[in-house]
């Protein structure tokens, strides 16, 4: 265990963060899922810019790669478009 008071202070944010970072992929994670189980192109194409929104946001914090968001997205954005009508 950390013996100083900045490292103390370094766990507690730590666990913060990882809690709060683990909160989002996991939320993002459960919104793709259903965006995959929507069988209509109209329903999905409704639903994919939150979706991307949560994505990139998961981006800009550092919790998965950039590269990783664009392929979800690109991805997500091909299956919707070889839905039927």
């Amino acid at each position: 265990m950390a013996n100083h008071s900045a490292t103390k202070k370094d766990v507690r944010q730590s666990r913060k963060r990882n809690e709060r970072n683990r909160y989002h992929g996991k939320t993002t994670r459960n919104a793709i899922r259903d965006l995959k189980l929507i069988d209509t192109k109209a329903a999905a194409s409704e639903k994919i810019p939150q979706v991307s929104s949560m994505i990139d946001k998961m981006a800009k914090r550092g919790i998965i790669h950039k590269n990783k968001a664009a392929n979800l997205k690109s991805k997500l954005t091909k299956s919707i478009q070889a839905l039927a009508k």
